[in-house]
């Protein structure tokens, strides 16, 4: 496990942060009080670099042990060979484990959210594609460009036949039916693991448990006509799931093409918020935020918050809740907020990481460590490797 920190960045994060955003503030929003961080630690965890490691998630159990879930097993952003795969800590983070096959459809799986619920039963999140058929057609793949749009490049020959090989393993009746929003769920803190089982909507970084104990989905229907935005709900641990309500559209947006990869929280006044990655013309590439009063029945119409994309919400144990994105444009890297009245307001951006070199790199997710530090973990394509990998920072706010 290699280390990624240079000495400049080091030197520019060795104190507290306070990230100037005259820029990037929303002058329509409240300004809540910025908070700064240490950064104390940033470097790579992954352990394979023969793979394209994307969109991870990291949860810390009841027992203190850490999980980080991610889709795996990949040769680019995308591509057919995607698996969820996931490793674990007990030392908060310091080392893992080696990595193991959680799931491997016929197709493409995508994303990866984890989850504990209070009974202790392990959620695993994912979706399954078929996107790559349109590159594998044109027999081209993802190149990032260094200015962190995307390219295409031809493929190898070797490659084709890879890819070729992979996809006609079924037939295309077959892979569409492969395709769906699932869990995987383990009542033996991970040893064994159930079959796929179907939700109603997908996000990257998957559920929520509520105070009352349901366990709440905000995302998108994938494979619906109508690819509804909004929450969905279970009542028996995860098992089976229950549509409860659509987000509103915000006007002039269109909610079908341009609201994607939701997250939520519920904060320390019953408020659920839910972030979503917005692609409408307005705030294009900024997070846009709903709230929720009544359990997530009913929602506000979305709010702009800042930019960079997907969010993801945590609440701490001093019940101030942060939020985690990528900052896909320069410095590129990924950023965290702070709001300490229930989501209202959101402090300054705090700078996790800004050393990225493209735009290939983001979907960072956050826990709290027992003595209150943080750790969090993303997936980043790195100038040091050909394939993106995960990194992980370890801070502290002020």
């Amino acid at each position: 496990m290699s280390k990624s920190q240079p000495l400049s960045r080091r030197r520019l994060m060795s104190g507290s942060l306070k990230v100037g955003a005259a820029a990037l503030a929303a002058p329509w929003i409240g300004r809540a009080e910025s908070a700064g961080a240490q950064i104390l630690e940033t470097r790579v965890i992954s352990q394979q670099s023969e793979f394209y490691h994307g969109w991870p998630t990291i949860a810390r159990r009841q027992n203190g042990e850490l999980w980080v879930s991610w889709s795996g097993g990949r040769v680019s952003h995308v591509c057919p060979f995607g698996q969820v795969h996931a490793m674990t800590s007990k030392d908060d983070g310091a080392t893992w484990t080696f990595p193991r096959v959680l799931l491997d459809s016929a197709i493409d799986d995508r994303d990866s959210g984890v989850l504990e619920t209070a009974k202790g039963t392990l959620l695993v999140t994912t979706f399954t594609s078929l996107a790559y058929e349109s590159h594998l057609a044109k027999k081209e793949t993802f190149a990032e460009l260094e200015s962190g749009g995307w390219g295409m490049r031809p493929m190898t020959e070797t490659e084709l036949a890879h890819w070729n090989g992979c996809h006609n393993r079924l037939t295309a009746e077959e892979r569409k039916a492969e395709l769906g929003n699932w869990v995987i769920r383990s009542t033996d803190g991970g040893k064994t693991w159930s079959t796929r089982l179907p939700t109603l909507v997908n996000s990257p970084h998957g559920p929520i448990q509520l105070k009352d104990g349901r366990l709440l989905y905000a995302g998108k229907q994938l494979w619906t006509d109508d690819k509804k935005v909004g929450v969905c709900e279970s009542k028996d641990d995860g098992q089976t799931w229950q549509w409860l309500a659509e987000i509103p559209t915000r006007k002039g947006d269109n909610a079908q093409q341009s609201y994607h990869e939701l997250h939520a929280v519920e904060a320390a006044d019953g408020t659920l918020i839910a972030h979503i990655r917005n692609h409408n013309t307005a705030n294009k590439s900024w997070t846009l935020q709903s709230e929720s009063k009544d359990g997530g029945k009913t929602w506000s119409e979305p709010r702009p918050i800042c930019f960079g994309l997907p969010s993801h919400l945590l609440r701490l144990r001093d019940d101030r809740l942060v939020m985690t994105y990528g900052h896909r444009r320069a410095p590129y890297g990924n950023q965290a907020r702070v709001s300490t009245d229930n989501g209202q307001t959101w402090g300054e951006p705090v700078t996790l990481s800004g050393d990225g070199k493209g735009g290939d790199l983001g979907y960072p997710s956050t826990v709290e460590l027992g003595d209150g530090s943080l750790l969090t973990v993303w997936y980043e394509a790195i100038r040091e490797t050909p394939r993106a990998v995960l990194r992980q920072a370890h801070w502290k706010l002020a």
